[in-house]
């Protein structure tokens, strides 16, 4: 394996719209979602080490989740894991570890990705990124991985490339934001939209460069700390200057703003599974299209529902279609998939009512 081959992979979020299972003390990423004897995160790990040296793959992850990290990953070294001591969205956290990665490896080319994706065809995931790493490792690039859209998503950002670019790797004119539905059916007719899935790719001298030009304040406060990096003493530093650095999302932060911006769009399957919905879509159902994990299921006139409970535990559904059942412990969450998307809001009522103990 390529020693200047390295990742970030990003396992700090919450992931609240899977309430009642992912929780601020135990997020999804920590979660076997899918019933397949592996949580999300070490599927995303076994998946990086395909192409990546295991000791060179960086977990970026609040503080509060550091034993959780190890309890999951044993082989990791307290080297890998990297803890933010505040949330401030992705950009600082990302600037602090290529850093870290640039003092160690000046040569470095690294993939950043999300610890919580599905990938079902993980030789073309690692095909994919070869072929980024090879790009980058001779241009002074951003990259990232853009998925091929299958319908008019309004919950994704989007990337627009250029049409007239023949080549595998194209050029990116622009980001797009979320849009509207009308807005999203004009970007699959036009042809040269892809799904923005939040996985880049870049040598860490073109990243650092990018935060320099771009992002100078937030570049200055954590280059304050190179001398301190792999130390001893970082944690240090970390704590006391961490809280200080902008609440930023690596899009706006840099790529936004960028020239070098370039998309390969993805041969592989993808899914971000951040609703239960998506998780839904990704399961293998039954005869009544209820997807289950977990549970032992007994439906009468009941389809379409997502059933997820502790291993082996019984579940009897009559006359309910696409509902959201979930029994996690002491709470029970029934629930339409039309209207997944309040799950966030239904927590904080919770939370409200019943106290903070349940999210």
């Amino acid at each position: 394996m390529n020693k200047n081959y390295y990742a970030i992979l990003m396992a700090g979020g919450v992931g609240s719209r899977f309430w009642p299972v992912s929780t601020q003390d135990f997020p999804k990423q920590f979660h076997d979602m899918l019933g397949t004897g592996d949580t999300l995160i070490q599927k995303t790990f076994n998946r990086l080490s395909q192409l990546i040296p295991k000791e060179n793959i960086f977990i970026l992850t609040n503080e509060r989740y550091n034993d959780l990290v190890f309890e999951q990953l044993p082989e990791v070294t307290n080297r890998q894991v990297v803890l933010e001591p505040a949330m401030r969205n992705t950009a600082p956290c990302i600037l602090y570890a290529a850093l870290k990665i640039q003092k160690e490896n000046k040569d470095a080319v690294m993939i950043v990705a999300p610890s919580d994706h599905w990938i079902e065809d993980e030789a073309a995931f690692t095909q994919n990124v070869q072929q980024a790493f090879d790009f980058c490792a001779q241009n002074d690039a951003l990259m990232t991985l853009g998925i091929q859209p299958t319908f008019p998503n309004t919950g994704y950002g989007y990337i627009e490339f250029d049409k007239s670019n023949s080549s595998e790797i194209k050029s990116v004119s622009q980001f797009r934001e979320k849009p509207d539905y009308d807005t999203a059916k004009a970007f699959l007719e036009q042809g040269n939209f892809l799904w923005n899935a939040g996985i880049f790719m870049w040598s860490v001298s073109s990243v650092v460069k990018a935060y320099q030009a771009n992002q100078p304040e937030l570049y200055t406060l954590f280059e304050k700390g190179i001398d301190v990096y792999n130390t001893d003493f970082e944690d240090d530093f970390v704590r006391d200057n961490y809280g200080k650095a902008e609440n930023i999302s690596v899009d706006y932060a840099i790529m936004e703003s960028s020239q070098n911006v370039f998309v390969l769009p993805a041969t592989f399957d993808w899914n971000d599974l951040g609703t239960w919905g998506s998780l839904y879509d990704k399961l293998d159902k039954d005869n009544s299209t209820n997807a289950v994990v977990n549970a032992k299921v007994l439906a009468e006139d009941a389809s379409g529902n997502m059933i997820r409970t502790a291993s082996n535990k019984v579940v009897v559904v009559d006359g309910l279609q696409d509902y959201i059942i979930v029994d996690k412990d002491e709470v029970l969450l029934i629930f339409p998939k039309t209207k997944e998307q309040d799950i966030k809001k239904v927590l904080q009522k919770v939370k409200d009512t019943f106290g903070e103990n349940y999210g």
